[in-house]
Parts: C-alpha cells; structure tokens; sequence
C-alpha cells in the first residue's frame, strides 16, 4: 500500500473494483466490435445499498432511464450490466424496449428482481443493440472474484480508450478496515455534468441508499464535475456506486464519528479515476492540471480552474510547448466569475509568468523544456481575493484528437 493523499487514506496498489469483499465481474466479446471485448457485469454476492449521479443532457440515454428506475425503486442493486461500441441513445421507443429487456436478461441470468439490475452503454449514439448479440452476452456471461475477471470488465467497458482505468483506496471505519473500488471508462466527450464516461464503484461499506447518494455528489463535484477534454457532454455520462456492508462496521451516516475518513477515500477514489480519465483524453500527450486558490470562494476557484483547462488555446498551446501565459489570461477572462487582474499571480510549473497585472521576467526555454518533458502540466492561479481553492483536469488537444474524430463511425 501507498499513501494516495492523508494519512487516514491508503491507496491500494494493483487494487480495483473487485478488492471489496463480495464482488465478483466478468467481461467478454459478443461481436459488437471486432474481436475486443465489449459486454460486462459487475455482481454482489448480497444484495447492495446503490446511489447513481447520471448525465445533465437532455437526449439522455435509455440505459440510464432504465437504471434510475431500478435505484428508485428501493436503492438497491445486486448487479450492473454494460456494453461498449453502441450508446443506445437517441433510439426512441426501441431503444428503451432494448434496455428494459437487457435487464429482465440479466435478473433471470443470476435470479434477481428486474429492479436489483442496472444498465449501462457507451459507444456510437443513435444505433439500437443487436440484442441478438446482448442475449448471447446475458446468456454467457460468467462472474468471478479474480484478477483477471476484474481485468476482463475493465476491457469490456472501453471504446476510444487507450488503457484501463481502475483504483482502490482502504480506510479505516470503526476499527475495521473498509475498501473502495472502481473502474471508469472515458476518453471523448468529456465535459461532465457529469462526457461516453462511465464509473463504477464497489464499497464493502455499511451505508444507507439515500447517504451513499449524498456522499458520492460531494466526491463527483470536486472530481469527475472538474474533469474535461473537449467541452461536449454524453448522453451516457453515469456513476455508480454499490454498498454490500460486507466490512461490519456500524452504518456510516453524517454524525457517525469517522464519516470524514469515508468522505475523503470516496473523494480521492473519484479523483484518481477522474485524472485517468483526463490523461486518456482522446489523442492526449500529457494531464494538465489547474490548481486556483485565493478566490472568494470554493465554487469561484472550481469555476475558474475547470474554465482554464478547458480552454482550447491553452490545450494547444501546452501540446507545443508554448508558454503563453496570454492563452490562459484569455480563458480566465471571459470567466462568469470576476476577479481582478491587479491581484492576480499565474505560475506555469514553478515558474512566475504573470504577476499583478505585470508580464514577469523567466526563462521561457526552462517553461518550453518544463512543458515537453513532464507528463503532468501545472498551471497554478493566485487571486488574492479570499481563501477558495479549486482544481481541474485536462489534456492537451493534438492532431491526433481530430483524426480519431473524423472517422470515429467510419
């Protein structure tokens, strides 16, 4: 184990959503992309207090209709199914037919209540399923508690993606050791309101329905909220998070005396999943980072930040090395928040390049040198207007990001 961030957090190395106790997955290929896998399951032994933050678009997809219905009917799951290549969104009436008919697949598939399930999708909107493949998949999907199950789900929920994404954190609840795991997909469309990004996590942890709910939006507005690559929201965006209370420990809820710790691991399991994403960013060559403080409050610094990394001059700029801290001036410029340039200190890595409301003096070849090398671009904000901090990610936009783009159906 290794320290992710405090002391009462430990990361765990090589751990991912199957390190809770009685979770078990599985991932296979059904057809609907060549050869890569493309159709998986995440089940609980027991059945799991559930909580869902779901895409803001209003062309939201019939999965994640069929899934609110399931966690509203009484916050619990025992199993999610997912498939990549097809969104299943914008589909109409066929579509949400093909969802509900996933899900009553899957509940007769491992005995379950129809509302015990939850569906995902990702991939091309505006294509119906080919449920003569999803009733292969729902037929033969097997679910083990592995290494190589977990790494078989983790496959099948990519699409543009170029590496797995998965992380695990351990905290310590009523002296009993609690695990949190997930896997996340996402690579374009990344702009959350929750962009084709999915996570799913697994808690050993005894916690209500309607608590778990609460703690996973304050994780996913200070992690995945605070991610983007290309500014467009999914139609599929969706977190999901499942509880089996397998650790022991007393019910957690907002008085119990170490909800904190489960607060922060949750938070940083979000984080770390949330960063992968954005180093994945479609054609990426490096994670930006906006890190803002001095602001006048927490939501201004967020704001700024996310807008600062979402910028695409500074996302080109810092794929060729440039530092022009004017790119970043401009971004913050046209903020809804106000803020004084007579006030304001912006750092590229460690290097003063603006400082109130005067160009600094650097080294511009140590800047270029410090942009090319690192992977994990920093850029860091002071406004002097009061005591808010907020971070973003992102990536850098490159030539790659429109050739996958430009043929992503072709």
């Amino acid at each position: 184990m290794s320290v992710i961030e405090k002391k009462t957090v430990l990361k765990v190395d090589g751990g991912g959503i199957l390190s809770p106790a009685g979770f078990k997955a599985g991932g296979l290929h059904i057809g609907l992309r060549y050869e890569k896998k493309d159709f998986g399951v995440v089940y609980s032994e027991t059945p799991a207090q559930s909580a869902a933050v779901y895409t803001k678009s209003h062309f939201q997809a019939a999965p994640l209709k069929v899934t609110q219905e399931s966690i509203g009917a009484g916050g619990i799951l025992q199993a999610i199914v997912v498939n990549s290549a097809i969104a299943n969104a914008c589909t109409g009436e066929q579509g949400l037919k093909d969802a509900y008919e996933t899900r009553k697949m899957i509940a007769d598939r491992f005995r379950l209540p129809e509302a015990y399930v939850a569906v995902a999708s990702t991939g091309v909107i505006g294509e119906c399923l080919q449920m003569d493949k999803m009733k292969k998949g729902c037929s033969e999907i097997s679910v083990h508690g592995d290494y190589n199950s977990a790494k078989s789900f983790q496959q099948a929920i990519l699409t543009t993606d170029t590496v797995e994404k998965s992380s695990c954190v351990e905290v310590m609840i009523d002296g009993r050791t609690v695990t949190i795991g997930g896997a996340a997909k996402g690579s374009g469309m990344i702009h959350p309101n929750m962009g084709t990004m999915l996570g799913f996590i697994t808690t050993d942890a005894a916690i209500s329905s309607p608590v778990l709910q609460s703690a996973l939006k304050t994780a996913i507005n200070t992690s995945f909220n605070q991610i983007t690559v290309d500014g467009e929201t999914s139609t599929n965006d969706m977190v999901i998070v499942m509880a089996n209370g397998k650790a022991g420990n007393k019910p957690l809820n907002e008085n119990h005396p170490d909800w904190g710790h489960f607060q922060e691991a949750l938070s940083l399991l979000c984080e770390d999943l949330a960063k992968q994403i954005a180093r994945d960013g479609e054609g990426a060559t490096k994670l930006v980072e906006v890190e803002v403080e001095g602001a006048h409050s927490t939501a201004a610094a967020m704001v700024i930040a996310k807008k600062i990394v979402g910028s695409s001059l500074v996302k080109t700029a810092i794929y060729g090395a440039d530092p022009n801290w004017g790119r970043i001036v401009g971004a913050m410029g046209h903020s809804e928040v106000p803020l004084s340039p007579l006030t304001c200190d912006i750092y590229i890595g460690e290097e003063c390049v603006f400082s109130n409301g005067t160009p600094q003096l650097f080294n511009e070849k140590s800047v270029s040198d410090y942009m090319k090398k690192e992977e994990h671009v920093v850029i860091k904000v002071s406004l002097q207007d009061g005591t808010g901090e907020g971070r973003a990610w992102g990536c850098d936009l490159t030539y790659d990001y429109v050739k996958i783009n430009a043929s992503y159906r072709t």
